[in-house]
C-alpha cells in the first residue's frame, strides 16, 4: 500500500468534528495570554493578528484541498467543509476582537470601515463569507443544487481579498503576507487546467 493510499485510509478515520476541536483548542489559550502578558505590550492588536492570520490559513487549506486529490491523490475532502467552518470561525472572532475590545465606539467602527481600505476589505470578505457558513450543510446543498457550486465560488474572492488584507494591514512590503498571497495565487493557479478541459470538451 503507498504512502497516499495509507493517508486516505487513516482520512477516512477521522471523523470531521475533531478538527473543530484541535483547531478550537488555541482560542482559550490565546485568550489566556492576552490577559496575562503573553502577546506583548499591545495584546488586543496581538490577539486581533493571531485570529486573523489563523483564518487565513484556515482558508488556504480549504483551497488546497482540490490539488492535493487532482495532483497527489490526497483524497481530503470531507474535511473541506469543516475548513471552511473554522475559517469563519477565526474570522469572527478576529472582527469581534476589533469591533469590542480594539475600537468599542459604533462611531469610530463605521469611520475606520469608510475610512480606512484595509479595513473596507476585511469587511467584504467577512460579508462574502456569511453566505458561505450559512449554506454549509446538506440542507443547502440539496436545496440549492447546482447554484451551491457556483455560490461557493465565492471562497476564492474570500481568500484573496484576506490575502490583500493582510499585506494592506502591516502598510509595508513585509515578507510573511507577501508569502500567503504567492500561495493563494499559486493555489488558484493549480485550478486552472481543469477549467480550461471543462471549456474545451
Amino acid at each position: 500500500m503507498s504512502v497516499v493510499d495509507q493517508i486516505n485510509r487513516f482520512a477516512r478515520r477521522v471523523p470531521s468534528w475533531a478538527l473543530y476541536i484541535l483547531y478550537l483548542l488555541p482560542v482559550p489559550y490565546l485568550l489566556y495570554l492576552a490577559q496575562t502578558g503573553g502577546l506583548g505590550r499591545e495584546p488586543i492588536k496581538a490577539l486581533e493578528h493571531e485570529l486573523g492570520e489563523i483564518a487565513l490559513q484556515l482558508l488556504i487549506i480549504s483551497l488546497t484541498i482540490t490539488p492535493l486529490r487532482r495532483y497527489l491523490g490526497l483524497n481530503l475532502l470531507k474535511f473541506r467543509r469543516a475548513f471552511g467552518l473554522l475559517a469563519f470561525i477565526y474570522v469572527t472572532l478576529h472582527l469581534l476582537v476589533w469591533l469590542v475590545l480594539d475600537v468599542g465606539i459604533p462611531s469610530q467602527i463605521w469611520a475606520d470601515i469608510v475610512k480606512r481600505p484595509y479595513i473596507t476589505i476585511g469587511m467584504g470578505a467577512f460579508v462574502l463569507l456569511l453566505p458561505l457558513a450559512v449554506t454549509s450543510n446538506n440542507y443547502a446543498v440539496r436545496r440549492l443544487g447546482a447554484g451551491w457550486r457556483k455560490l461557493h465560488r465565492l471562497a476564492y474572492v474570500v481568500v484573496i481579498l484576506g490575502g490583500v488584507h493582510y499585506i494592506m494591514l502591516t502598510k509595508t512590503w513585509a515578507l510573511e503576507p507577501m508569502v500567503y498571497m504567492a500561495v493563494i495565487l499559486g493555489l488558484l493557479l493549480l485550478r486552472l487546467p481543469k477549467a480550461r478541459s471543462k471549456q474545451a470538451a
